[in-house]
């Protein structure tokens, strides 16, 4: 990185973020060998909080009443004080797999940019937000912190995620996640077949209906599901059965119309077997994500800086998922690139790619994600015309998209 590349500011937050280098990579290493799953992240929650506090941030534990999150304040006041741009934190696990998101690094990235924008904050006029985000795996960590007010406010919100490749964005799709449970009749399955109701066939016929309708519906909705209760034994017809559902589309819109089409797949099967049905959705949905290309172009330009091409996804070259990012892109214009982390085609969710987020390449990925972060939060506070770009791109996209804008 040429000092000419870089203004004074960025040259100062990058050595902000330099000073703590053993901090930071020591954080990414301890959460990425404690691996913690939804609302659980005790030693991940305590840990960013003591170095947040250590560093003079102002820390609200348990945040919105949440065991496992946070909220850390830096910068100047509200009168006369400039953007409130919130840098976030994730740091959840996988079941089984550990880190094979590389939570890890969006949290020690995050703790990075935020340390480092904190020691210029007053100085530069803005104001700073450090969001701990439990539960991002399944669990709406952001959501319900939206709903209790502390995630909200802000002029702009942003965070970094592992990939194995230099993305401006993910592919961040609506998605909600729901249970299926059929209850039929047991009985004897040899001598008495005739008084049963098979729960299971059930749970096999919903399941074949909707594997139908997955050749009928939109570019980019998925459907997947599995089994979690067949029955107790072969010889006695199950009396119950569950299977257990995701259902995405591109937008929460089209997310409504798919899951009428879905449910009427399982009510299909319970009705062909007899049998009764009763779901119950998840009380938190993903929103699909509203990325803000005006922000997006300033992080872009600063991790080129820093000599990593972010490139706009296209074909072999995307990663599709869903995020509780998608609510916050909801309430505040919000990006969430990829930063490398692995080689191209080693997927997030995988033991290779956990194994790629604990080592040196995701070291480099803290570090420069920090940076990157970092240097995108000065931009919002050194330039107003930003702000007020990114707001206006935001609220007609949010618009576009059917949504209301709740910023």
């Amino acid at each position: 990185m040429e000092p000419s590349e870089l203004s004074d500011v960025k040259q100062r937050l990058a050595a902000e973020v330099d000073r703590r280098r053993d901090l930071l990579l020591d954080v990414s290493h301890q959460i990425h060998a404690r691996p913690e799953l939804n609302y659980q992240e005790h030693f991940a929650h305590e840990l960013l909080t003591q170095v947040l506090e250590g560093e003079g941030l102002a820390v609200t534990r348990h945040a919105g009443g949440l065991p496992t999150a946070f909220r850390a304040d830096a910068g100047a006041g509200e009168e006369g004080s400039g953007a409130t741009v919130a840098v976030i934190c994730e740091y959840d696990a996988l079941p089984g797999i550990g880190h094979a998101c590389g939570h890890n690094v969006i949290a020690a990235a995050g703790l990075g940019a935020g340390l480092a924008a904190a020691a210029l904050a007053s100085e530069l006029g803005g104001r700073l937000v450090v969001l701990g985000t439990p539960a991002e795996e399944g669990g709406g960590g952001k959501i319900k912190m939206l709903e209790a007010g502390v995630a909200g406010g802000l002029d702009a919100a942003l965070m970094v995620h592992p990939a194995d490749a230099e993305l401006a964005a993910m592919d961040a799709i609506a998605v909600q996640q729901m249970w299926a449970t059929y209850t039929g009749e047991s009985a004897h399955a040899a001598a008495f077949p005739e008084q049963g109701r098979n729960a299971l066939d059930a749970a096999v016929l919903g399941y074949t209906a909707v594997a139908a309708l997955r050749q009928h519906i939109a570019d980019g909705e998925r459907i997947h599901g599995i089994f979690t209760d067949g029955g107790d034994k072969p010889n006695i017809v199950p009396a119950r059965a569950q299977t257990e559902w995701m259902v995405r589309s591109p937008t929460l819109a089209g997310l409504a119309v798919l899951k009428e089409r879905f449910l009427a797949c399982l009510q299909g099967g319970a009705d062909a077997a007899g049998c009764e049905l009763s779901v119950e959705w998840q009380d938190v949905t993903y929103a699909d994500m509203v990325d803000n290309r005006a922000i997006g172009l300033r992080y872009a330009a600063n991790a080129a800086a820093l000599g990593r091409t972010v490139k706009e996804p296209g074909p072999g070259r995307r990663v599709v998922g869903s995020t509780d990012m998608g609510n916050v892109s909801y309430a505040a214009p919000s990006i969430h690139p990829m930063i490398q982390v692995a080689p191209p085609g080693v997927s997030i969710h995988t033991p290779a790619f956990a194994a790629y987020a604990g080592g040196p390449e995701g070291d480099a990925a803290v570090l420069d994600g920090a940076k990157a972060l970092a240097f995108t939060v000065a931009d919002l506070w050194q330039d107003p015309g930003l702000v007020d770009v990114a707001r206006a791109e935001w609220e007609a996209d949010v618009a576009a998209r059917g949504g209301d804008v709740q910023g």
